[in-house]
């Protein structure tokens, strides 16, 4: 395999069983800057890479999903298409996602989805266990191998926006909202609680917006109380993000803000901080609302 070019796109090939959260990774991907493609034939590979890095402005992120779907011979010579793309000067990263079968099984009576193999006339159990046979040579040269049996939607979108989200920065930022009745993000690094500010939920007017809208922000953006909070974190967290990038020891930082019901207030806080760092000239910032997205 060549060396790697800088230069060349970032490659994520996205994998798994069905049921186990591909479509969540990839439109989350998607949603981060990637250039996504679903379902590409395993030999449609290194010719897609090929095609969409040609010319000036081509996409310096690139996400495939390649799954059961897709022929078995293809699946079967993954290893021989993933040297050719990194003959290409690429470094690409397979990341197969997995859930035990007690939870796939539930998922699908929970979504009445139809199994990609059931046209073969098998019983959902079936349909599993010949899944995993036909996707062992995935797994087997796997970089990642992501069990999502315990982590919902939330969970497996905050992962990939942590663990794909950043390019070369040294650290990037999750600013992400939370609804306190629904728990504490357990990896949250800072949660700050906005609970004692005004809450545009009591006003009829704003009760069906979310602190996204230019409603709510000008609402709170006129409370003196919100701007004395706002002030005292922005001190905060000028002084401490810094030392946590200069540390070196971590390539991402999460910030949340917790409030009631997590529609206005703490989604307000995310985005206010977010636009904020993105002035400051922080190489790879997201936003994550927990309740809404």
């Amino acid at each position: 395999m060549n060396a790697t070019d800088p230069a060349a796109p970032r490659l994520l090939i996205v994998s798994g069983m069905s049921g186990s959260g591909k479509t969540v990774a990839l439109n989350t991907l998607e949603d981060l800057g990637y250039y996504c493609v679903d379902n590409l034939p395993g030999d449609l590979l290194a010719p897609f890479v090929q095609s969409v890095s040609r010319g000036d402005g081509a996409p310096t992120r690139l996400a495939v999903g390649i799954d059961v779907r897709s022929r078995n011979e293809d699946l079967a010579n993954m290893a021989h298409e993933l040297s050719a793309v990194g003959a290409m000067g690429l470094d690409p990263q397979l990341v197969f996602l997995e859930s035990r079968d007690e939870a796939l099984l539930k998922r699908y009576a929970d979504t009445r989805r139809r199994h990609p193999l059931s046209h073969l006339g098998l019983a959902l159990a079936d349909s599993i266990a010949l899944e995993r046979q036909v996707l062992r040579p995935l797994r087997q040269v796997a970089d990642v191998v992501l069990d999502t049996s315990d982590m919902n939607v939330h969970e497996l979108r905050r992962h990939v926006i942590t663990h794909y989200g950043m390019t070369d920065a040294r650290m990037s930022l999750l600013f992400e909202s939370f609804a306190y009745r629904r728990g504490v993000p357990a990896s949250a690094d800072f949660v700050f609680d906005a609970r004692a500010l005004p809450n545009p939920h009591w006003n009829p007017a704003l009760r069906p917006l979310s602190g996204r809208d230019a409603a709510v922000r000008d609402e709170l953006d006129g409370n003196a109380d919100v701007g004395l909070f706002v002030a005292q974190l922005e001190q905060f967290l000028d002084t401490w993000l810094p030392r946590m990038r200069d540390d070196g020891t971590r390539s991402y930082a999460t910030v949340a803000f917790g409030c009631t019901g997590g529609r206005h207030r703490s989604v307000y806080l995310a985005e206010r901080f977010a636009e904020r760092a993105r002035a400051q000239g922080w190489d790879e910032v997201a936003v994550h609302h927990r309740e809404l997205d």
